[in-house]
């Protein structure tokens, strides 16, 4: 298991844009990948799910990749989160 903490940059937390490329991505991965932040929890691979947390700007969020690719899975989601939110 592979789990890091985000702080939300954005300053409109993650919305409908990066929600659906954050699924997306998260959708290419065969771990079970999953988002908890603002005292929720969420399915990385659903779209309701994640907008569902309500993160905004300055709110961390913990990811937590498990499974065969988790390595990858958990990289390559801290690089879109550092580079979109």
């Amino acid at each position: 298991m592979k789990t890091f903490d985000y702080t939300i940059t954005d300053t409109l937390g993650i919305h409908a844009r990066p929600a659906g490329e954050l699924v997306a991505l998260a959708k290419t991965f065969a771990s079970r990948i999953t988002i908890a932040g603002n005292g929720k929890s969420a399915d990385c691979k659903r779209m309701l799910a994640v907008m569902s947390l309500g993160i905004k700007q300055g709110h961390t969020v913990s990811v937590t990749a498990e499974g065969g690719d988790e390595d990858n899975a958990a990289a390559a989601l801290k690089d879109f989160l550092m580079r979109s939110l």
